[in-house]
């Protein structure tokens, strides 16, 4: 009688479990490739994977990070194994843009000079042109001193 009533929580839990899992599996796999498609070697990693797991191209991803005076940085962002698929706009702390990869054929990163430090907000998006269903976007960011 027990085990009948929580067959189905457990089931559901189980295979919620294994969806996680290979959505974990499927952002490592996009990770690495984007990095070493997109992020030259003379840059180093901040230490972070920027990750989400989006339904679909209406949902949008944010991410929070601080961008350092006197240094040069790059965002590479993937969603996939090929370039163009994840949209990523770069604001400040007020809300005002910074860079959209829109703007530029959805480039897969940009480089960029900070002067002085500042907080930024980070959103990527499924490019919906290109992808209909859902996926992983992966934000990675790299930087040099001058």
């Amino acid at each position: 009688m027990i085990m009948k009533k929580f067959a189905p929580s457990f089931i559901a839990l189980c295979f919620g479990v294994s969806i996680a899992f290979s959505s974990s599996a499927q952002c490592d796999s996009i990770a690495n490739t984007c990095a070493k498609r997109n992020m030259d070697p003379s840059f180093i990693s901040d230490g972070q994977q920027y990750r989400a797991l989006l339904v679909n191209s209406d949902e949008t991803a944010e991410f929070h990070t601080t961008f350092y005076g006197g240094s040069i940085y790059r965002i590479a962002a993937c969603s996939g194994m090929t370039d163009g698929n994840l949209v990523f706009t770069v604001f400040d702390s007020q809300h005002n843009v910074l860079f959209s990869n829109s703007n530029y054929q959805n480039a897969p990163y940009w480089d960029f000079k900070v002067k002085s430090t500042v907080d930024c907000i980070i959103d990527a998006q499924l490019n919906p042109t290109t992808n209909s269903g859902s996926g992983c976007a992966v934000i990675l960011i790299g930087f040099k001193q001058q």
